[in-house]
């Protein structure tokens, strides 16, 4: 780990320079006049900062459409990008394990880096390995409707920092977002409490501020950091938790192999969906648009 930050530190450094150098003869893109430029690192933190910031942003993804999350390693371009920033949106409880690193590395001293999951009640691991690799927490915090309400919140107060005189602006546009992610937390609510069904299985263990948002219930085929296929004392141990639950769908994520899902539902008579984990731009749908994708099949599998 040390090599290769040492290794990417380099780079950054020549990168750096000759930018610098040639910046006469290539100039180097410049967010429009008056904009604040916002790093953010996957897609969900860009669309919460787009909520908020609209037109006086200009908002680049380290993490690139259809990259793993938990699998990223930021390269020497990334820090290039991040050392002319004004702000960094990245989530948190070791979902970016790089980003304290990445901010050291841009040696940027007028950034703003906010952690969006700031102030949550956050899940902890269970598992002895997952804590020794990824550590204590888990991070799918974004896939809770009243966590995006947290992260929306502090990436405005971010924004407000960076550009003071236009508080009143981020402060509309946070209330507004916030409004419909509360008005579809109510609506979905009253619906997972007529329920008598909770359990619901997916391929990837991400749901679990979900789960806790509406008294629901997730077992998985993976992990929680989307790691490993289940041994076969696993999968039949899965395949009796779905017939004593009586599931009937087994949800697999847009970014994630179905395979094992499908062998699941196989065995257990079950269909396979589609579910989203936000991490890349599913579908070119907005995460408001996902999230209630997300719900309604969730509730139409405990309705059946």
């Amino acid at each position: 780990m040390l090599k290769r930050w040492a290794a990417v530190l380099l780079c950054l450094i020549s990168a750096v320079s000759f930018s610098a150098c040639s910046r006469n003869n290539n100039p180097v893109t410049q967010p429009e006049q008056g904009k604040i430029k916002v790093t953010v690192s996957f897609n969900a933190m860009k669309e919460f900062a787009e909520a908020v910031g609209k037109d006086k942003v200009e908002i680049t993804a380290m993490i690139p459409a259809g990259t793993e999350p938990h699998d990223f390693e930021p390269k020497a371009q990334d820090l290039v990008a991040l050392s002319s920033a004004k702000v960094f949106v990245y989530s948190g409880m070791g979902m970016e394990p790089w980003a304290e690193k990445a901010v050291q590395a841009a040696n940027n001293a007028n950034l703003i880096s906010v952690e969006a999951s700031r102030g949550a009640d956050a899940i902890k691991n269970t598992e002895p390995e997952e804590i020794e690799e990824h550590g204590q927490y888990d991070p799918h915090i974004w896939l809770s409707l009243k966590g995006a309400e947290l992260a929306v919140k502090n990436i405005k107060d971010a924004l407000v920092k960076a550009d003071p005189a236009n508080r009143d602006f981020y402060e509309k546009n946070c209330n507004d977002y916030v409004s419909q992610l509360e008005g579809l937390y109510k609506e979905y609510n009253e619906k997972f409490q007529a329920v008598g069904k909770k359990s619901f299985v997916t391929g990837h263990a991400a749901f679990a501020y979900l789960c806790r948002d509406f008294g629901l219930e997730q077992n998985s085929v993976e992990d929680t950091f989307a790691e490993g296929e289940p041994t076969a004392k696993q999968l039949a141990e899965l395949v009796e938790y779905c017939k004593k639950n009586k599931v009937t769908t087994i949800f697999a994520e847009e970014m994630a192999s179905p395979d094992v899902s499908k062998t699941l539902a196989n065995e257990v008579g079950a269909k396979v969906e589609t579910i989203y984990t936000m991490e890349s731009n599913e579908d070119d749908l907005t995460y408001l648009q996902r999230m209630r994708h997300n719900l309604s099949k969730i509730y139409d599998s405990l309705t059946k």
